[in-house]
């Protein structure tokens, strides 16, 4: 990694060895900053604050070795990337007012992604995740996670019950709870149906009648109108020498007749005269049909604004659109609601037996999530008493308590009531007898804080051989182990880095010196500006620091030979 302006730290290079790389330094010079960088890297959350003062972004920089069939680079080819040579590299920027950007591969990617890939990628145990796994719940997620397919098989199964159950049961309750405000509904829709079916409104009738109100009210204006439209065409029956447009015509028609055979134009001229007359004969019957047709009676009004009145009032009550098309619809649509309240009580009975058929059904998935969890408890406890004999605690023993969870309004299950949860009925815990005779106590009240720190760290390094992931990252949970203990804590750590690579942040000299890479995190001063660097610690360099963090002294000539005494046993144990 790179890291570039990343609070004390100005510019580093963080080199990781493929097997155990130990970060150590003062205190505040700055370890906490690689372990931050990692995590922006994998998509933790961006902190202006993080940006060193007077920088305006803060960048790091991370090429990651991998295969190409890896499933991070498969889905980080997905969103555009290419690798590098068989790595892929990555870049996050933070910019001091609080904006981030992310790339891989080259390309520009949401930070999201980033999260996504980390999955695959590192596994961070640290001080947070330690506190983490205090909390029975992520007991129960970090088992799930240890026992693989074995759990996660019968979990999606007994999920998909459980979602199922849950939406029947809501839907029953509100049938059965909500009954009164049903059947008002119901009787609501029954009036108004009532009342649409009494007007036996017709789709597109309200349009219709509009219409003929409209003609109806102005007959005697349309009428006269028609009668003179007619006798300016056809001719006025009452004056026999009145001129009409029919005889005009017939005069143009003949004048033209007589010459055609000497001009074709005139002749196109006289055709197309001909077919005006037909024209003018056929509109003027039409208008004599129509006044005839026309029909003025006052009776035939009333009754056309009489059911106009009933379809308003319908479209009124029902219409949202205001027309009788929608008050159709609402009839439709009240139809079907009130089929569906009406048959409340089959719906009722069909729920009951659903939910009863899923109950027993839950019940069989859950058992064999039980069965599944507690096969692997057996497991991940012995492992973890195996870890700990490694780590100076060779008495000690874990124990992992699964017990079904009790609600006074859960289902009863052999005279018990069961709480059912989405992720089974099951509470773990994990207990610790630290001596013989002991009784087993959850880990956080049976174990003192030296104690604590390898219990979980055992728990750790068992729950990380789970994960198929090629980087680990420890940060400080060594902390409160001293003396022997520290130097098994080392010992297991090297031993893990033997199969994968692993990252851990210490203030041990017992721990730091199996390790296959130490880098130094150190903080200078020049008066004026605080910063970090990061360095690779060989040789004389590397015992120096080793002595510092035995005596405080790097000069220190007992510290030097204890410092030399740990690497050489180190490497005897490798």
């Amino acid at each position: 990694m790179r890291i570039r302006s990343l609070g004390v730290i100005d510019d580093a290079v963080v080199e990781l060895s493929p097997g155990f790389t130990a970060v150590t330094g003062e205190t505040g010079a700055g370890k906490t900053m690689v372990v931050t960088s990692l995590g922006l890297l994998l998509g933790g959350r961006a902190d202006p604050a993080l940006v060193r003062i007077g920088a305006k972004a803060a960048v790091v920089e991370g090429r990651i070795v991998m295969r190409p069939d890896a499933p991070a680079a498969v889905r980080a080819e997905e969103a555009g990337a290419e690798l590098d040579d068989g790595a892929l590299l990555i870049s996050r920027t933070v910019s001091a007012e609080g904006r981030s950007r992310a790339h891989v591969g080259g390309r520009s990617v949401p930070v999201g992604l980033l999260a996504e890939l980390a999955d695959d990628l590192v596994a961070v145990h640290g001080q947070t995740d330690q506190q983490g796994l205090l909390r029975p719940a992520r007991q129960r997620q970090a088992l799930d996670r240890y026992a693989g397919d074995a759990v996660a098989v019968p979990l999606e199964k007994y999920g998909s019950a459980y979602r199922r159950l849950r939406a029947v049961a809501v839907e029953l309750e509100e049938i059965t709870t909500r009954a009164r405000e049903r059947a008002q509904e119901a009787d609501l829709l029954r009036f108004g149906l009532d009342e649409i079916a009494a007007v036996e409104p017709v789709a597109g009738e309200d349009t219709e009648l509009a219409a003929e109100a409209e003609r109806l009210g102005h007959a005697e204006s349309l009428a006269s109108a028609a009668q003179l439209a007619h006798a300016a065409l056809a001719g006025n029956p009452e004056d026999p020498e009145a001129i009409d447009a029919n005889m005009l015509v017939a005069g143009a028609h003949r004048a033209l007749e007589s010459v055609r055979s000497h001009d074709p134009a005139l002749g196109a001229l006289a055709e197309r005269i001909g077919e005006l007359g037909i024209l003018l004969s056929d509109v003027a019957g039409e208008l004599a049909g129509y006044a005839d047709d026309l029909d003025a009676d006052p009776l035939r009004l009333a009754a056309v604004e009489e059911r106009r009145a009933a379809l308003t009032q319908l479209t009124r009550k029902y219409g949202t659109e205001g027309t009788v098309d929608a008050v159709l619809e609402w009839a439709e649509q009240g139809a079907a609601r009130l089929l569906q309240l009406d048959g409340d009580d089959e719906r009722i009975t069909e729920l009951t037996a659903e939910r009863d058929g899923l109950r027993g059904e839950l019940s069989a998935l859950a058992q064999a999530l039980t069965d599944a969890r507690v096969e692997a408890a057996t497991r991940f406890a012995s492992a973890v008493t195996a870890e700990l004999a490694s780590l100076a605690m060779p008495h000690a023993r874990v124990t992992i308590d699964i017990r079904q969870a009790e609600d006074p309004d859960g289902v009863d299950v052999d005279g018990r009531p069961v709480a059912y949860g989405p992720s089974g009925t099951d509470e773990v815990e994990l207990l610790l007898a630290p001596h013989p005779g002991a009784q087993p106590r959850p880990i956080a009240k049976g174990a003192s804080g030296g104690e604590l720190s390898r219990v979980m760290l055992a728990v750790e390094v068992v729950f990380a051989g789970s994960d198929p992931v090629p980087t680990y990252l420890f940060d400080e949970v060594d902390a409160g182990v001293g003396g022997k203990a520290a130097v098994e804590v080392g010992r297991r750590l090297a031993k893990l880095a033997k199969s994968a690579q692993v990252v851990v942040v210490t203030h041990l000299p017992q721990v730091a010196a199996f390790a296959d890479r130490q880098l130094l995190v150190e903080k200078t001063n020049d008066g004026s500006v605080t910063r970090s660097g990061v360095t690779v610690l060989e040789g004389e360099d590397r015992i120096r620091e080793l002595s510092r963090m035995l005596a405080g002294h790097e000069d220190s000539a007992s510290a030097r030979a204890h410092a030399e005494e740990l690497l050489a046993a180190a490497r005897t144990d490798a």
